[in-house]
């Protein structure tokens, strides 16, 4: 039997309260308080106290959730013509823009000289020649490649002068082509007037003569005395240059053989092309130079059309 008392005091020992006190619908659940959100004033022991972030966690750094959104990119300084000031930019602007005009202009130059005839070449070959000629001088033609298939050699001969006799002495030939051979021949950087020097010279006059050596333009007596300086040029070194008289020139023609796969039947025979004699003049002598350069420098087609 249990009485009153004893009843209230296993009320009181299972959390419940007194008969005074108003029971809960649920014994288990109690109200719990308004979550405080200072957690430096939250009593010790706490629900609020120990869920607060500890200054531990803080220091440790930031969680993903809540990161700080980044600022705006700190900016890196320009490089190139970013860099520059506004006035320099212009003038490297300009600056380029004309490299890009001049190489442009040098390609088309080039293209329509080593390009095969048209209108454009007709109309305006003088321009393309005085571009191109000397410095970019081009031995090919686009579309149309012409291999060479001769051996051409140019040889010289002279009439000295003898003093007190009763006539002139004539030397033997000289073959020209051979010795610029002979110095490129080795030489890891040959020179571009033993390459070409001569060979442009041969070329130019037999472009401007026809097959009995008659003139067919305006630039066949040019060519002449292109040949002649080039030549007295070479005796000079032979020490023939102030007793010539005379000079001939003759070019030596042959073949390129046939290879053994090919039934083409070529005659290989070495052919002569026998300039007439041509007198020397002070003008074609190296010593007139009277510019104070050294004498291969007057003996571009240019410098004799000069006069000098």
């Amino acid at each position: 039997m249990v009485i009153d008392g004893d009843r209230g005091g296993m009320d009181a020992d299972h959390g419940g309260g007194t008969s005074d006190e108003k029971k809960l619908a649920w014994p288990g659940v109690t109200d719990h308080p308004e979550p405080d959100h200072d957690a430096e004033t939250a009593p010790a022991g706490s629900l609020e106290a120990d869920a607060a972030p500890s200054p531990a966690t803080d220091a440790s750094g930031p969680s993903p959730a809540s990161s700080v959104a980044p600022g705006p990119a700190e900016r890196r300084p320009g490089a190139g013509l970013a860099a520059l000031s506004l006035p320099y930019q212009i003038v490297a602007a300009i600056a380029l823009s004309l490299i890009g005009v001049v190489a442009c202009a040098h390609i088309a130059m080039i293209f329509l000289h080593v390009a095969p005839s048209n209108t454009l070449t007709k109309q305006h070959g003088e321009v393309v020649d005085d571009w191109v000629y000397p410095e970019f001088e081009q031995n090919w033609k686009l579309f149309a490649p012409n291999p060479l298939q001769q051996n051409v050699s140019v040889h010289v001969r002279a009439e000295l002068a003898n003093d007190g006799a009763d006539s002139n002495s004539v030397t033997r030939w000289i073959n020209l082509s051979r010795e610029d051979g002979e110095a490129i021949r080795g030489n890891v950087l040959p020179s571009h007037v033993d390459q070409n020097e001569l060979r442009r010279a041969w070329d130019f006059y037999t472009g401007s003569h026809d097959s009995e050596n008659r003139s067919t333009g305006l630039r066949g007596e040019l060519s002449e005395r292109y040949i002649r300086r080039i030549v007295m040029l070479r005796l000079a070194e032979h020490g023939y240059g102030g007793a010539v008289e005379r000079i001939q020139v003759r070019s030596a023609v042959r073949h390129v053989g046939i290879p053994a796969w090919s039934d083409e039947k070529i005659s290989t025979k070495t052919e002569y092309r026998e300039l007439p004699w041509w007198n020397v003049s002070p003008a074609d002598l190296p010593e007139t130079d009277a510019t104070g350069r050294s004498p291969r420098a007057a003996t571009s087609p240019q410098a004799v059309e000069a006069g000098e």
